[in-house]
């Protein structure tokens, strides 16, 4: 089965460093390409990290982040022209937004001219949902129903909301069964390195029942992707874990067809 992984991180830092050992891998780009090939994994998207630096390998696409440095770096006219320089590159698939950690609601207005571009350039805006990582952050500005709000003003774009909006499960799939503009990807619904998939599945099956009902309860099979998050999991222990989750008639949509129609990608 072909994968594109549709939601990663990837930049060089010692915590990416750290992150990737701990998940028994290597933060490198090289040790990516050869765990792909091992696993079959056509392509992956990077979700931006903060900065604008588009230099990624071949078989990674990018979504521009569109988070508080970015906003800090010039007029609003100025950004959305830099926003649209990057729409343009087939490297560019979709903006990310980060309303928790930037402490600004999605409807705001100053995001509005951006979800108007990516109407026009048929790309996505990608939206980080549920928890997050640090104390910093604030919840209320990255509950999954401020996406139905924006979804809602914007028919024309498509938004994605990252992590299933874990932990609000039954919240993401309201919004994903009433907004067909509306995606989502499955991506760091586990952290913490390698662990063993029987004991987790033992130790936590609430959850794992939790994941599978509100998966499945709004039947929007062709708008839910494969994501890990990676540097988070181990890449083969987490595709193993979202294809318990997955009706099997359904795999080939989720972990692969979807993503590649959403992303518009040529893979």
């Amino acid at each position: 089965m072909k994968i594109i992984d549709a939601h990663i991180h990837f930049k060089k830092s010692k915590g990416f460093d750290t992150l990737a050992l701990n998940a028994g891998h290597e933060n490198s780009a090289g040790h990516l390409e050869k765990v792909f090939s091992d696993m079959g994994i056509a392509h992956a998207v990077v979700m931006g990290n903060g900065t604008e630096d588009s230099l990624f390998p071949p078989f990674m696409s990018y979504c521009l982040g569109l988070g508080s440095e970015f906003f800090n770096s010039g007029s609003p006219e100025a950004l959305l022209q830099k926003a649209e320089e990057h729409l343009r590159k087939p490297q560019c698939v979709g903006f990310k937004l980060y309303p928790g950690y930037d402490r600004h609601y999605i409807t705001e207005e100053r995001y509005h001219p951006f979800y108007a571009l990516a109407s026009d350039y048929k790309k996505p805006v990608a939206v980080h949902c549920g928890a997050t990582a640090g104390h910093r952050a604030l919840l209320k500005y990255c509950h999954p129903l401020t996406v139905d709000e924006a979804a809602v003003d914007f028919p024309n774009t498509t938004f994605v909301i990252c992590h299933y909006g874990n932990p609000w499960l039954n919240d993401t799939a309201a919004v994903l069964e009433k907004d067909p503009n509306v995606c989502a990807d499955l991506s760091g619904l586990l952290d913490g390195g390698l662990f063993d998939i029987g004991d987790y599945l033992d130790r936590n099956l609430g959850y794992v029942e939790l994941l599978k009902t509100w998966i499945n309860y709004p039947c929007a099979y062709d708008r839910i992707m494969y994501g890990t998050d990676w540097p988070l999991v181990n890449m083969a222990q987490y595709a193993d874990f979202i294809a318990r989750l997955i009706p099997s008639c359904h795999l080939n949509e989720v972990f692969f067809q979807n993503a590649a129609k959403i992303y518009s990608l040529n893979v």
